[in-house]
């Protein structure tokens, strides 16, 4: 009998996803985490990039201390600031900032073509050559709000590309992120939202007034949905080391 309690918890231990929190109070008691195999969309302003790139750094800290142990794959689609992000993350956590950027494969796309490609051809010998268990996109849909692509042709290879994502995440048991900010006055962003939403197993949403930031989790296989606000202060996380100036922020571009 004893036997049997004993494979049977080895088993069950085996099969309990990982979980890579914000790490931050009022997020974690809406929302307590990603899981391995989830594909996620983050909805907000810029803000977001912010709070994700704190999940590039928390993915590679060990696991008693809430990370995946893991490199993480970083595709940059709207030229945005986050490695910046990434390093001052760093540093806030005591995190060694030059061993964040060598754990980090960093990837530059700036066109809808590209970032199929990347995702299609790509992406599964990327994610099996780095060991990488979080695949971070920033702002996934930027490149087909361009409108040197055709509506049509946006609409069908954008969801082709985030099907494949939700596939691959669940099929490689990874963490998949795609970041969407805050594209209103485009007018194909409406489109591409329902898309997004449609297609990712998880969505946050986060908001911001002159007064507070709220955070709202949308879509969810089995943790309640609902909104709380929340302070989105990343020197709440641990006290800030001294900066490095001198690290360079290193894409490839494609």
């Amino acid at each position: 009998m004893q036997q049997q309690k004993f494979i049977f918890k080895t088993e069950l231990a085996q099969t309990t996803p990982s979980l890579l929190t914000f790490n931050i109070p009022d997020i974690n008691g809406l929302f307590p985490g990603f899981r391995t195999g989830e594909f996620a969309v983050v909805y907000g302003p810029q803000f977001v990039t912010s709070l994700v790139s704190q999940l590039c750094v928390r993915a590679q800290m060990p696991k008693r201390t809430g990370g995946l142990e893991s490199k993480v794959v970083f595709i940059d689609a709207a030229s945005s600031s986050s490695l910046s992000n990434i390093l001052e993350t760093a540093e806030l956590q005591n995190f060694n900032p030059k061993t964040a950027l060598e754990k980090l494969v960093n990837i530059r796309v700036y066109t809808a073509y590209r970032l199929t490609s990347l995702i299609m051809e790509q992406l599964e010998e990327t994610v099996k050559v780095s060991g990488a268990k979080l695949v971070v996109i920033s702002d996934i849909a930027f490149p087909f709000l361009n409108g040197n692509v055709d509506d049509q042709e946006a609409k069908a290879v954008y969801n082709q590309i985030m099907s494949y994502l939700a596939s691959f995440a669940r099929k490689h048991r990874i963490i998949i992120i795609a970041t969407y900010l805050s594209h209103e006055s485009n007018r194909r962003n409406s489109i591409l939202q329902e898309i997004s939403t449609t297609k990712a197993n998880t969505v946050l949403r986060f908001t911001k007034t002159p007064y507070t930031s709220d955070v709202e989790l949308e879509k969810h296989s089995s943790y309640m949905l609902g909104v709380s606000e929340f302070a989105p202060d990343k020197k709440t996380l641990t006290d800030p080391a001294t900066t490095n100036s001198e690290l360079t922020l290193s894409y490839r571009i494609l």
